[in-house]
């Protein structure tokens, strides 16, 4: 199946097109058009004019996570195509928090958004398929609140506080003609974990591609190296990372990973 993934916001600007701090990527999959994320804002809608393409066309929109930098532009994409739905992990909920000293800052999805479009949002669970080659996974993992809680990340419910356990992160899993390519936009639940999730719901497919930000940005060099080591023990060909990686991490791990690794900006082409 032709695959083509277009950068469309990024951190990292390019080709005259701004960046922010958020990730928005085209998936062109056969004749399907898939929109992973909407970015921090309405920028979305600026680069993909200038990127040629017309938000209406959109036939699939995917939420990676409930976070503000991946969700801010989903009412603009409402209010200019018509016919997409967004999908939704079930657990997915305006109730995302990160603690700084002694305040919570709210982190989560533009609030009522799930309240204004309901006809729009379809929450899913489990393995779902989204469209024939292409699929949502979610995180099965376990202890998964024990690194929410070191990232200071907290969700609300019924009016308490608990470490984010990310059941509202899933991955885009894409089965194209090289092997599988996930596609996990900060990869919250941990590399490895989604690596194995994935393999786990397809154990006779090889997984060739991996596409998305890692959140090593306030990692280690030896928490950042064993990603690197990660990924070579899974035997992964193709890694694509950007946005919450930033750029000591990227550095690191293209030492590790040589031609192996891609740097996500604004407006890169990935055929696969």
């Amino acid at each position: 199946m032709e695959t083509k993934i277009t950068v469309i916001v990024d951190n990292i600007s390019n080709m005259g097109l701004e960046g922010e701090w958020g990730l928005c990527l085209l998936v062109e999959y056969g004749d399907k058009k898939i929109l992973l994320d909407a970015g921090g804002s309405n920028l979305f809608l600026t680069n993909l004019k200038e990127l040629g393409f017309d938000v209406a066309d959109i036939d699939y929109g995917v939420l990676s996570h409930a976070h503000y930098d991946h969700g801010n532009g989903m009412p603009a994409f409402f209010m200019n195509n018509s016919k997409a739905k967004f999908y939704l992990r079930d657990a997915a909920a305006e109730n995302c928090y990160h603690r700084r000293k002694f305040f919570r800052v709210y982190i989560g999805i533009p609030k009522h958004v799930l309240r204004d479009y309901p006809d729009r949002i379809e929450k899913v669970s489990g393995d779902y398929k989204l469209c024939d080659g292409v699929f949502l996974i979610p995180h099965k993992s376990s202890g998964l609140s024990e690194i929410g809680k070191r990232e200071k990340m907290f969700v609300k419910e019924n009016r308490k506080w608990f470490p984010d356990e990310f059941a509202h992160e899933q991955s885009l899993v894409l089965d194209t003609d090289k092997g599988l390519v996930i596609l996990n936009s900060c990869s919250h639940g941990g590399v490895e974990n989604i690596i194995n999730e994935v393999q786990s719901s397809f154990p006779e497919k090889r997984i060739y591609g991996y596409i998305g930000g890692l959140h090593l940005f306030n990692k280690s060099e030896e928490e950042i190296l064993e990603v690197a080591d990660i990924f070579k023990e899974k035997n992964i060909e193709y890694i694509c990372t950007g946005h919450c990686t930033k750029n000591r991490a990227y550095g690191i791990l293209k030492n590790e990973l040589g031609d192996k690794l891609e740097q996500l900006k604004v407006g890169l082409e990935i055929n696969i």
